[in-house]
């Protein structure tokens, strides 16, 4: 197993942190999308149950989207 020094040595600085970016965004993009689907299909059960559900479905529905605009900022901070 390669060492910091190592890595560093082949990939360079800029790679680095173009690795760490990408790893910043596709951790929160996936974990998103995992809260996503379970609150989903939860606000679709249960507007068919009751319509009246709809705006606190819509708005729980779009909370884990804000994990990915983290992510996004981490990013732009690594670079």
């Amino acid at each position: 197993m390669a060492d910091i020094g190592t890595l560093t040595t082949l990939m360079g600085d800029a790679g680095l942190k173009a690795i760490g970016a990408g790893l910043a965004i596709a951790g929160t993009g996936l974990a998103s999308g995992w809260a996503e689907k379970d609150i989903g299909s939860a606000a679709i059960g249960a507007m068919a149950e009751n319509e009246a559900l709809f705006g606190k479905g819509l708005i729980l529905t779009v909370i884990p989207e804000t994990i990915v605009i983290f992510g996004l900022v981490v990013a732009l901070l690594i670079k």
